[in-house]
């Protein structure tokens, strides 16, 4: 018998006879209960949820994903039943104290010290005395309160201090035209390291520096500053014999002074205007000051929060001045009367007829750039000290000055807390004098300066800028000073490359020269490159430049 395999079983639904049309006549039991919302077959579908009921905010819109059954289909609406009961409210009111340990109101005490005062006037027999001495403390506080108004430059009748608008460094004229703007936020995040430095001429004499002068300076016992005679010679690029001799040869393309590449380095903490003269010629730049320029003059205070704004002894052109005038004089102070040391060149910029000059040293260094092009820098030196074993430091001097016993811009008498508060000392000089202070630190940096001699110099009397006393001095290497005031050293670099980079794409004329200028803004973090005629500024940054770069035979 042959086995006939299964069939599946169809079993027959219930059928359901509807008179009255056609369908089911009742929901059947697996479906009972079960939300239902009519849809038609015209309605669009787009909308999947909306919670927060706003999204379409046009009224031609606003039916767009509507039933055609309006609004009745709320099966799928949620409903807030009971939330509220599920939030149970924190007292955040504070709790009432005690009466024991309530502070007494103002008027009480008030009323509790006019007491202790009649108390003490009928003591006393009178209200004379009470009354002048109430007078006096009124007075003490008002003063106190005054010198406070004054020291953070506010004031009931004028409110807070307005800072002058800055002039220019020089005249800007109407034919010079822009050729490039250098904001300071695109320096910031620059970074450039060249190699070891290769020396091509060491010149000059120098002094030794009196150590034990410095030991016996303090504040208990200060030293007069006396007024020296030597002459500073302060030669711009062009004019050096040294660096024309250096470019004749070929030693490099870019050439420029400490001073001008510390500037071009540390630029972005300036305030205040200054310029510098550019001078192409050929594949060769020289970086120059103008004659007539302030540029070797220091500033004082120019990155505080209240710069200088007074007449008289405390402008800022008298107190730029005052403190070049410092430095000079307090560096040649500090040397001993010994003979100098003469090193085997002697000084470019002295004749045999000429007095007696600063004790000086120049050291000419050349570093290599990125495109193997070299930087030729002439770097200075202020005194030597000689070391145990025969040994030699060349060091550099400098003085931060202050404008009297009591000024309101430090808030340190340097008098009272400079054996105390050295540290607080120099931290505000930093604060207030970052522009001036870097230069100083790059300057070192770039010669190799074994450390940094700091002088503390004061006037005798406030209004007096003639006489000034030093307080002590203070001795702190390069590397370090820059790492205390957070000067980037990589990043100066990096800022410098890129100015002489940007004036190297600059455009030449046909008999390959050019003459630019360097501006910064007096009033915005902006360097401004400007294109010059040739004859712009004549005098001795640009005399003779056309046989700069020749092949003369020396």
């Amino acid at each position: 018998m042959v086995d006939v395999p299964s069939r599946p079983k169809f079993a027959l639904p219930q059928l359901q006879d509807n008179p009255a049309g056609w369908g089911p006549c009742e929901v059947p039991e697996q479906f009972k209960d079960t939300p239902y919302q009519p849809f038609s077959k015209d309605d669009r579908l787009g909308k999947v949820a909306d919670w927060s009921g706003n999204v379409y905010q046009d009224r031609r819109a606003a039916n767009k994903y509507g039933s055609v059954y309006g609004l009745g289909g709320q099966a799928y609406v949620y409903h807030h039943e009971e939330d509220e009961t599920s939030f149970q409210l924190v007292d955040t009111g504070r709790i009432p104290k005690p009466m024991h340990q309530k502070s007494r109101p103002k008027f009480s005490q008030q009323k509790i010290k006019r007491d202790r005062e009649k108390r003490d006037e009928r003591r006393m027999g009178g209200r004379q005395p009470i009354a002048k001495k109430k007078g006096r403390e009124w007075d003490r506080q008002r003063q106190q309160q005054q010198r406070k108004r004054n020291q953070f430059g506010y004031s009931y009748e004028r409110g807070p201090v307005v800072l002058k608008p800055r002039l220019p460094s020089v005249q800007v004229s109407s034919d010079w035209d822009v050729l490039e703007e250098i904001d300071f936020t695109r320096l910031a995040k620059l970074n450039y390291q060249p190699g070891e430095p290769r020396e091509l001429h060491f010149c000059g004499s120098l002094g030794y520096y009196d150590v034990q002068k410095e030991k016996k300076i303090s504040p208990k016992n200060p030293l007069p500053l006396q007024c020296q005679e030597q002459i500073c010679h302060k030669v711009t690029t062009t004019d050096d014999p040294i660096i024309r001799k250096l470019a004749k040869q070929g030693e490099g393309k870019v050439f420029a002074t400490d001073t001008i590449v510390a500037t071009l380095m540390a630029c972005a903490r300036s305030q205040y205007s200054w310029d510098i003269v550019v001078t192409k010629l050929g594949d060769l730049m020289f970086f120059d000051k103008r004659e007539d320029s302030r540029f070797d003059m220091l500033t004082v205070d120019e990155t505080t929060k209240d710069p200088p704004q007074e007449e008289g002894v405390n402008s800022p052109d008298s107190l730029s001045t005052e403190a070049t005038s410092i430095n000079q004089t307090f560096a040649q102070q500090m040397l001993t009367k010994d003979p100098p040391l003469d090193l085997s060149n002697p000084n470019p910029f002295i004749s045999e007829g000429d007095p007696q000059s600063k004790s000086v040293a120049y050291r000419y260094l050349r570093w290599n750039l990125k495109d193997n092009s070299g930087l030729v820098v002439r770097c200075e030196y202020d005194a030597v000290v000689p070391q145990p074993g025969g040994g030699k430091s060349y060091i550099n001097i400098r003085a931060l000055n202050e404008l009297g016993p009591k000024k309101a811009s430090t808030g340190i008498d340097w008098r009272k807390k400079f054996e105390q508060q050295r540290g607080a000392i120099i931290a505000t000089e930093l604060k207030n004098n970052s522009f001036k202070i870097a230069k100083w630190a790059l300057t070192s940096i770039l010669a190799q300066a074994s450390y940094i001699k700091f002088g503390y110099v004061s006037r005798i009397f406030n209004r007096d800028n003639n006489k000034h006393e030093i307080l002590g001095v203070q001795q702190v290497k390069p590397l370090e000073l820059a790492t205390q005031m957070t000067l980037d050293v990589p990043n100066a670099w990096g800022v410098l490359l890129a100015i002489v980079e940007a004036c190297r794409a600059l455009p030449v004329d046909k008999d390959q020269y050019a003459k630019y200028l360097v501006l910064k803004d007096p009033n915005k973090p902006v360097i401004r490159i400007f294109r010059v005629p040739k004859d712009a500024f004549e005098g001795s940054d640009n005399s003779d430049d056309s046989d700069v770069g020749g092949s003369q035979d020396e």
